[in-house]
């Protein structure tokens, strides 16, 4: 049997998902490089959604959408090296009709390297905003205690 890859872990209102940092992520002085950031982050919510039990590809495959990054701020805090076990935590801010707002953070122990804050809007697939399927808002708003936004 083989094992399935990691998909972290839900520790009450926040999503933990464990990145160990590969040379093919740093640059040459051994650091890592900034755009690496965003990828552990978006590896993050896939895996958080998917926790969640929201089934992306399916929602693709049937034609009724799927979520895009539509804000995005990141501030880089300290640098993460070659073989650094980093820690991403998600949390989600915001629950709209049509959108998420999500605060991600990336450590090292104790130490902040990295924080995200996002907006994910749900799109048709002509790429015009649509509501959220209403089984994945539950499926937030059953893990997360936020309001729900207007």
């Amino acid at each position: 049997m083989l094992p399935e890859p990691a998909s972290g872990c839900f520790d009450g209102p926040v999503h933990r998902y464990p990145v160990r940092v590969y040379y093919e992520d740093t640059d040459a002085g051994g650091i890592v490089y900034h755009a690496n950031y965003l990828r552990w982050f978006e590896r993050a919510r896939s895996d958080m959604l998917r926790l969640l039990g929201i089934d992306q590809r399916a929602a693709l495959e049937a034609g009724e959408g799927a979520y895009a990054v539509s804000e995005l701020t990141i501030r880089y805090l300290a640098p993460a090296r070659l073989d650094d076990v980093v820690h991403v935590e998600s949390r989600l801010e915001e629950l709209r009709a049509a959108s998420c707002r999500l605060h991600q953070r990336a450590f090292r122990g104790d130490t902040e390297l990295s924080e995200a804050r996002l907006r994910i809007g749900f799109i048709d697939p002509s790429g015009r905003p649509k509501r959220q399927p209403e089984a994945w808002r539950r499926a937030f708003a059953a893990v997360f205690p936020v309001p729900e936004g207007q």
